[in-house]
């Protein structure tokens, strides 16, 4: 029989661990008692036993194994860098009340981040009235002074959002990290909840979860609505780096399941300011791309010269009107780090209201007294480079080096623009089956959202696991896995 997860022993373990992180518990109270909305699935784990929990997960593995659900690691290139997607088969569950919250606060943060573009790019009134310095927006790399008065379809610039959420010590969410630019991540939230509802569905029929697998619907009706012909006229295409990208299983999956054309740059060609898909039948006009080519490769003759990932005129055929890029080149800036602790402030002046969702505290490296603190309490801090993404680029303050640390100072005091501080908050935890055992780690979750007509927020999300005890640290490239992330109907 499955070992008590409140037992005494474990009780006791995890209650030395809780002391020493502080760290808020999704699935059980102070007195290990499963929490209310966990108490169906708790009965029938404890019931079926630790043999029922093996097998599934076995079973998950070969399922993700024969689907080809992979990801890409290039840290280790002896062991092959295609690995199967690591999936916990318990679910996270976040109620119904919670979500509200939640939502309303994406749709509020996004709205904001999309007027802050708008501006950025046009008048820049957020610049001249102060509430922004304007040397961090000029300084930033992701500001491409190139797209200064194009005008975007509807005046959307962020098409799709992964906005990355932590629960701190006393169970509230934070916004962690905006990701505007080509999120990632959402195919791996639509296959964890396919394997999940195909390997326990009897979790499934003691709740009622809200789904997630129509989002290739929601993106394709907003990439419609896009379109400089009409969306009952439109063709589509989803623009890939190419098979050696670590995201290209995700790109492969959206465009199948949406039914649009998979293209790499030398799939497509300009004439006349407008966009071509290169078919056996001659050229036939693009509407809306889907681009997942970052900005610096996306247009050879507005940005890098040297790049064949893109497609040279298509910022031109954008600026006619002519084609819709999705996301917009440019909306990089707005999820600067460096900007990211402005973003309350950015709520304030375009919607007047509070924010929902508060930051996780942020010190400015720009900020001299900020910049002083930090350097004296380096072994307390998580620093983090605003131009790189997932967890390149950090340094975790308590399980750093002396020496670590002096580089970090020393990176720091040469481009303090560089670096943004955030204090370690010990994010939540939830149980995970890892080997046998029932055991404690630290997750995120980032959910999807999508602005077309309306602002959609998918219910629920991918939540990513740190599997290694005590880390922190949840990126898929950095040994990380995840879960299936049920959001309860009312």
């Amino acid at each position: 029989m499955l070992r008590q997860f409140q037992s005494g022993a474990t009780a006791q373990a995890e209650s030395q661990y809780a002391g020493s992180t502080m760290a808020y518990h999704e699935f059980y109270q102070d007195d290990f008692r499963p929490r209310d909305h966990y108490l169906p699935m708790w009965e029938h784990i404890q019931s079926a036993g630790q043999q029922m929990l093996g097998a599934k997960a076995h079973e998950a593995h070969l399922t993700l194994h024969t689907e080809g659900v992979t990801f890409t690691v290039y840290s280790n290139q002896d062991e092959g860098i295609e690995r199967v997607w690591p999936f916990d088969i318990l679910p996270r569950i976040i109620t119904a009340d919670e979500w509200c919250i939640i939502e309303a606060g994406l749709k509020q943060r996004i709205r904001a981040l999309n007027l802050f573009l708008k501006d950025l790019y046009h008048g820049q009134l957020i610049l001249k009235d102060g509430v922004i310095p304007p040397e961090l927006i000029y300084r930033g790399k992701d500001f491409r002074r190139e797209i200064m008065d194009i005008d975007p379809p509807h005046d959307i610039y962020t098409h799709i959002s992964g906005i990355d959420l932590i629960r701190d010590e006393d169970g509230r969410y934070l916004v962690l990290e905006d990701n505007l630019r080509t999120p990632s991540g959402v195919s791996y939230m639509i296959e964890n909840r396919i394997v999940e509802r195909r390997i326990l569905p009897e979790f499934f029929a003691r709740y009622r979860v809200r789904r997630v697998e129509h989002y290739p619907a929601l993106l394709l009706q907003a990439l419609r609505h896009l379109s400089p012909r009409g969306a009952d006229s439109a063709t589509i295409v989803v623009l890939t780096p190419g098979v050696y990208n670590s995201a290209y299983f995700e790109h492969t999956f959206l465009a199948k399941e949406m039914g649009v054309e998979l293209a790499e740059g030398r799939d497509l060609v300009c004439e006349n300011d407008k966009v071509y898909l290169k078919t056996t039948h001659g050229l036939r006009q693009v509407d809306v791309i889907y681009r997942r080519v970052d900005d610096d490769f996306l247009d050879p003759l507005v940005f890098r010269p040297e790049s064949t990932l893109g497609v040279a005129g298509v910022i031109g055929a954008w600026r006619a009107g002519n084609v819709a890029l999705v996301n917009a080149p440019g909306s990089g800036i707005a999820d600067d780090k460096a900007v990211y602790g402005y973003v309350p402030d950015i709520i304030r002046y375009y919607l007047g209201e509070e924010p929902i969702l508060p930051n996780v505290p942020t010190y400015q490296m720009t900020d001299p007294e900020d910049r002083a603190y930090v350097l004296d309490n380096l072994e307390r801090m998580v620093v983090k480079a605003v131009a790189e993404s997932g967890g390149y680029g950090m340094l975790m303050g308590p399980t750093s080096t002396p020496g670590q640390r002096a580089d970090f100072a020393r990176r720091i005091a040469e481009n303090p623009r560089n670096y943004i501080a955030q204090p370690v908050v010990q994010i939540s935890r939830h149980i995970c089956y890892l080997d046998g055992e029932l055991e404690s780690r630290h997750l995120d979750l980032r959910p999807f959202v999508i602005y077309g007509k309306d602002i959609e927020v998918v219910p629920g999300g991918l939540t990513r696991v740190a599997m290694t005890k005590g880390s922190l640290v949840v990126n898929s490239s950095q040994g990380g896995g995840s879960k299936d992330t049920w959001v309860l109907a009312n």
